[in-house]
């Protein structure tokens, strides 16, 4: 049998049992050189309020609308949205190869703050607490007419992030999306052969190893997963096996909100700016009838690859074939530990 130390130095490929795909990871490329391109470093300093944001306090928005004076969150319905609530119910099947039909929902952005200037691990914990109490509250509300809401954030230009006011979103939908259709397939596998849920299996193994632990605490663990892509992509993962984020407890918000801030700011350490990411929930779907192989999650994955202004890029070989990484995920988990 091989042991993972043997294969430090060695290209091989890593099995992401969420998904059922294959990562190939590469470690002797960690060190090329590169001449590629470079990103520009947004380090701008931003106002605490911008009067031609169209997510501050008090603004006009692109639909005419002015938005409250909030004090904390603010929640509402994109003026741009991906998706609608009252579309005609259309399908088009008359031919395998060219299958479409319209699909109701609704978008959602949430304000994180008033503040233009601050991002989730410049908040008061208290003040993360509150979104994530909304991100709750967003679920438990969507969760009652959609089958599936996402809850995510695009941090950063770099992640074609089209405002710098700190916020995320809440899309919901009555499908599956693709991934979540991946990770239920898997999930359900694996609970029907084992009858433990996938990724409780999977963390107790992790905590056991050590190896890939970013930070713990009493509910919560961060770690950078044994099949990884993106360079630090992590997952957070609560200890208790848990379907939804709508049954968090108390102690498990609060928790959650100072593992965020913690961890967060490590990202930001790093590199030394303020780190872009996409990130988003994953839990059971509101369509869920006691399905105990899932267990409630969170994905970040962040671009940035050697520095603040060398990304990753997902081209060639993994738009062809599969997703590659340089750098290991031991190693990325030992320099997010360095920085915390």
């Amino acid at each position: 049998m091989i042991s993972l130390p043997d294969l430090i130095n060695t290209p091989h490929r890593r099995l992401n049992p969420l998904t059922g795909e294959w990562v190939l990871v590469s470690p002797q490329r960690a060190q090329r050189p590169w001449r590629g391109q470079v990103e520009r470093s947004a380090q701008e300093k931003r106002p605490a309020y911008d009067p031609q944001c169209y997510l501050c306090p008090g603004n006009l928005r692109a639909n005419g609308e002015h938005n409250p004076n909030y004090d904390h969150t603010f929640v509402f319905t994109n003026d741009f949205s991906a998706l609608l609530p009252d579309v005609p119910l259309l399908d088009r099947s008359d031919h395998p190869l060219m299958r479409a039909h319209t699909i109701p929902g609704t978008c959602r952005v949430l304000c994180f703050s008033p503040r233009h200037d601050l991002t989730l691990p410049e908040m008061e914990i208290g003040d993360i607490q509150r979104v994530v109490q909304v991100w709750m509250d967003q679920s438990a509300d969507l969760g009652k007419n959609y089958r599936w809401v996402q809850v995510f954030e695009n941090k950063g230009e770099i992640m074609g992030c089209s405002n710098p006011h700190p916020h995320g979103q809440i899309w919901a939908l009555n499908a599956l999306p693709n991934e979540v259709i991946k990770e239920q397939s898997q999930q359900d596998r694996y609970f029907n052969e084992y009858h433990q849920p996938l990724l409780m299996d999977y963390l107790e193994k992790e905590v056991e190893l050590g190896e890939r632990i970013v930070i713990g605490n009493e509910d919560w663990v961060v770690l950078v997963p044994f099949w990884a892509v993106w360079p630090f992509e992590t997952l957070l993962l609560p200890k208790r096996h848990i379907l939804q984020i709508t049954e968090l407890t108390k102690g498990e918000q609060s928790s959650l909100s100072q593992i965020l801030k913690v961890f967060l700011t490590g990202y930001d350490n790093l590199f030394n700016i303020s780190f872009p990411y996409s990130m988003g929930w994953h839990g059971a779907p509101f369509d869920n009838e006691g399905d105990s192989g899932w267990q409630l999650h969170a994905h970040y994955y962040p671009p940035l690859l050697r520095s603040a202004t060398v990304k990753k890029f997902m081209v060639g070989f993994e738009m062809l074939a599969e997703a590659q990484r340089d750098i290991t995920p031991e190693q990325a988990a030992a320099r997010l530990r360095e920085v915390l």
